[in-house]
């Protein structure tokens, strides 16, 4: 079909027709040249006035197999055909391969696309999207394809979201029919993690042989020299090196540096990670084998060392060929390798090993992150396939744009306005391709659970990212109104406000793709739902309600107030008076004064977990205050608690102030009798 007629200015880059016919942005055309027979090209921009303008750039033709550029100009008045399936497949060699994962089709056509594992196995690929547009069910796709073709893989999952891997996804049964697929979980696939925390899992265990240079790397911080001295001295002397042995070496040691090293080896051994029975690496790796290093609700600086020691061991086990050629997945890998302007972690340099040279040992990495800007330059550019789904970010923009090569200036504007479910996907050709990515065969997993299964629909900000140096300047979240805003709205005269620092932590949550902030005090554990009147409410302790139970609280938070009549009217049993006073006994529930009625409490957080989100940041200033408070709640027992209910993303430490205002006692004349 003939779209229109080339006019105006042309080079061998850059051509402009008059629009004759429907035609969308980004759709493939052909030309015919005199010299190089057809030509692809695609539509870049549209502009509208009194006719429609279509702006172009010329992709190439095909000779022995490469895609080759044009050197001479089309012709005034060149005919603009609407590309055939057959010819864009022939160009740009789309087609399917054993070694294929088929990821999607093409946007606007129904031309499948198709990535080769064995390139990804050799050279990286990064998944790059802002949170929310689609980068983790994209994920899910790709897993799915490599578990297909028998490839061992590794996953490092920090929120525990793949574990839906295992169940088919009937929601999408139908949109699976259409490309003769159908709803399917995968059995072949361990998950290994902290068993305490979720028992379903599989222990962790890491090998406890170390060597010195890993001793050195596990612990925090940057040893002096005095420090590294006292250390090696202690190794040396040393046959088996691990924690056990360390400790009793460094324990004859004389020199007081010591301390501060038994201080971080005893936490090191007190994680129970590390074991003489760990968990065989050809366990980990093997052919048709997906293992799951699931991290949900581990903390963050522990999650760095079991990165740390896992891609090391695994690294030099496949240099040895003791293990299988395997491909690892590297969930928020802006945490593990971090841009060296935010710092190192203790598994950023493994990572950039195994990004510049696991390609020669058949060691394929995949980056995703939600922040490209903040991922290692050195990682990222060495992933020659990227999958770049929405991002608004500039800086994430920016970081794109220097690391992705082929990307045009038009492109980068379309990645800002990308639709969930469509990514730009360059490596696989010589140019980039828009691509709806496929329907999942097992379930998606970036879902967190809701508090009573009501849906949340709100939005919040994030965390403000701060990094300061200055010892003397604390973490605070103030409330809105200043002490001279209080001054001014009170009615009665105050004489004194009081700062006061309460313990917490800002934890930043996601829920179906949404991120916001929880702020909770570590006094007592609970969430701050008003930091001006410094309210608070209680996350409830689900799982030690009967089923029973549960019911009748939903059922009773959906009635203002309640009866025991007008519960059972709502379909609960005759028998529910047990299950009231038991809830009353617990606080969900209370009395009303009629001694009939009943209503839920306003003690717990029961809905909408997002609706108590802070939007308050942590600031890092100087602040008077009379009194410091000392946490009673660890920071462990908080999250494990708020995970219940939602993805916990983050962490960070804080104070939280809050008023103690003190009034003027009214003057009370006191006259004798006589007056």
């Amino acid at each position: 079909m003939i779209l229109g007629k080339i006019f105006g200015k042309i080079t061998t880059k850059h051509f402009q027709f008059l629009v004759e016919k429907e035609t969308k942005k980004f759709e493939f055309v052909q030309v015919l040249h005199k010299v190089y027979d057809y030509v692809l090209c695609q539509v870049v921009e549209i502009e509208r006035t009194d006719k429609d303008i279509a702006k172009c750039i010329v992709l190439g033709y095909k000779e022995k197999g490469i895609i080759k550029p044009t050197m001479i100009p089309f012709e005034q008045n060149s005919e603009v055909l609407r590309a055939e399936d057959e010819f864009i497949k022939s160009v740009i060699q789309l087609k399917e391969s054993e070694k294929g994962a088929y990821i999607g089709k093409l946007d606007g056509k129904e031309i499948d696309v198709f990535l080769d594992l064995s390139e990804l196995l050799t050279k990286h690929v990064a998944i790059l999207a802002k949170s929310g547009a689609g980068k983790s069910y994209t994920v899910g796709v790709l897993i799915e394809e490599i578990i297909g073709k028998k490839v061992p893989i590794l996953i490092i999952d920090p929120h525990g979201e793949y574990s839906s891997l295992k169940q088919p996804n009937d929601e999408e049964k139908e949109a699976l029919s259409k490309i003769k697929m159908k709803p399917k979980g995968f059995k072949n696939i361990q998950e290994y993690g902290d068993s305490k925390l979720n028992p379903e899992l599989k222990p962790l265990k890491l090998d406890n042989n170390l060597t010195a240079a890993e001793i050195t790397q596990l612990m925090p911080g940057k040893l002096s020299n005095t420090q590294m001295g006292i250390l090696y001295n202690a190794i040396k002397q040393l046959q088996n090196i691990n924690f056990t042995t360390v400790l009793l070496e460094l324990d004859k040691e004389e020199n007081n540096a010591k301390w501060s090293l038994i201080n971080n080896l005893e936490y090191l051994n007190h994680l129970e990670i590390f074991s003489e029975s760990f968990i065989p690496f050809n366990e980990i790796i093997h052919p048709g084998k997906c293992s799951i290093i699931n991290m949900k609700g581990i903390p963050p600086d522990v999650q760095e060392i079991i990165v740390y020691k896992l891609m090391k061991d695994l690294f030099e086990m496949r240099k040895q060929n003791k293990v299988p050629p395997f491909f690892t997945i590297l969930e928020e890998s802006h945490n593990y390798c971090p841009e060296r302007s935010f710092g190192e972690t203790r598994c950023s340099k493994i990572i950039r090993t195994v990004a510049s040279e696991g390609r020669k040992f058949g060691l394929g990495l995949c980056v995703i992150s939600q922040r490209p800007a903040r991922v290692d330059k050195s990682v990222l550019s060495q992933c020659t396939t990227q999958i770049i789904m929405k991002i608004t970010n500039p800086n994430d923009l920016k970081a794109v744009s220097n690391s992705v090569e082929g990307i045009t200036a038009e492109s980068e504007v379309e990645i800002q306005s990308l639709p969930i479910g469509t990514a730009m996907i360059t490596g696989v050709v010589d140019i980039p391709l828009f691509v709806n990515i496929r329907p999942r065969m097992s379930q998606h997993g970036g879902h967190a659970a809701e508090v009573l299964e009501v849906k949340n629909e709100d939005f919040f900000e994030k965390i403000e990212e701060f990094d300061s140096d200055n010892s003397d300047l604390l973490p605070i979240v103030q409330p809105k109104l200043t002490a001279k805003d209080i001054k001014l709205m009170s009615d009665k005269k105050i004489k004194q406000i009081q700062n006061i620092l309460i313990p917490g932590y800002m934890f930043l949550c996601n829920d179906k793709g949404i991120d916001f902030n929880i702020l909770m005090e570590s006094l007592n554990g609970e969430v701050i739902t008003d930091i001006d009147l410094f309210r608070k409410k209680a996350l409830p302790e689900l799982d030690k309600l009967s089923p029973k139970e549960i019911k009748l609280l939903h059922a009773a938070f959906q009635l203002k107030d309640f009866s025991e009549e007008s519960l059972i009217k709502k379909g609960l049993p005759l028998d529910i008076k047990t299950e009231i006073l038991s809830l009353c006994a617990k606080g969900f529930i209370a009395k009303l004064e009629d001694n009939i009625k009943y209503k839920v409490s306003e003690k717990y957080i029961l809905s909408q977990l997002s609706k108590n989100s802070c939007f308050s940041k942590i600031e890092f200033i100087k602040i008077n205050y009379i009194e410091k408070k000392e946490s009673k709640v660890t920071i462990d027992v908080m999250k494990k608690k708020l995970s219940k209910f939602t993805t916990v993303k983050d962490s960070r430490e804080c104070n939280i102030l809050k008023y103690n205002i003190i009034y003027e006692e009214p003057n009370i004349e006191i006259k004798d009798s006589k007056g």
